[in-house]
């Protein structure tokens, strides 16, 4: 079974786990759109059809107009087209972290080179909303508590795809990477956890600088993945 195979066996069973949420929250849950799924099997049919290990890369959980349309973490409808050349009928919305990822992809080499070594996904394979809104896992305590048990299950079994167990990249160098890391150590995923900015931030807040992140990405990369 390759890679692609279990990705996609993997989010085909997807469902909200049996977990009671705080009041007023709710799951993001986009895989009972049939486009959805056939957009995320094209595009690792198209770039993961192989069995090699990979570095996985954890953002924080999906968002509404990036993986909440494609299914594909990071990519927006825009890019799922321009950058992996997978047509769709997806509304063509531009996503702000989805152009940096895409900047930083197409620096170290273009979807080909990045997709062979590397593998994008979330600590929660399911986003939130509050009020129509993106809600990051860890923005309440009682849905971060709440979560936890569905992050574990999620590293875990996601690993089993062909993750690299001696080092992972984290995406987002705050809370994400403090949560990351306190998990990390009750279960011991990695051997080392690298944080870096993620790309919401860079897009909101230094744009202007946003060729020194970019770069500082593919240097991240290549440094992860000689495993130093």
């Amino acid at each position: 079974m390759t890679f692609a195979d279990q990705v996609i066996r993997f989010t085909r069973a997807l469902r909200p786990p049996d977990i009671e949420l705080p009041p007023g929250f709710a799951w993001l849950f986009p895989y009972d759109n049939p486009e959805t799924l056939d957009a995320l099997t094209a595009f690792y049919q198209k770039f993961y059809s192989d069995s090699g290990t990979r570095v996985f890369l954890f953002g924080i959980n999906p968002g509404r107009f990036g993986a909440g349309v494609t299914g594909v973490p990071f990519t927006d409808p825009v890019r799922l087209e321009t950058e992996c050349g997978i047509p769709n009928s997806f509304v063509k919305k531009s996503e702000l972290s989805a152009q940096f990822v895409w900047q930083f992809i197409h620096a170290y080499g273009g979807a080909q080179a990045f997709c062979r070594e590397f593998y994008i996904t979330s600590l929660s394979p399911l986003g939130f909303v509050r009020d129509g809104l993106n809600i990051n896992y860890y923005d309440d305590r009682r849905l971060q508590q709440a979560a936890t048990p569905f992050i574990v299950w999620n590293i875990r079994t996601q690993l089993e795809f062909g993750g690299r167990r001696d080092v992972a990249l984290c995406m987002g160098e705050g809370q994400n990477y403090a949560y990351f890391q306190k998990i990390n150590a009750i279960h011991g995923f990695f051997d080392k956890i690298i944080p870096l900015p993620h790309p919401r931030w860079v897009m909101q807040y230094r744009r202007k600088s946003m060729g020194d992140f970019v770069e500082r990405y593919v240097d991240t990369l290549r440094l992860a993945l000689a495993g130093r």
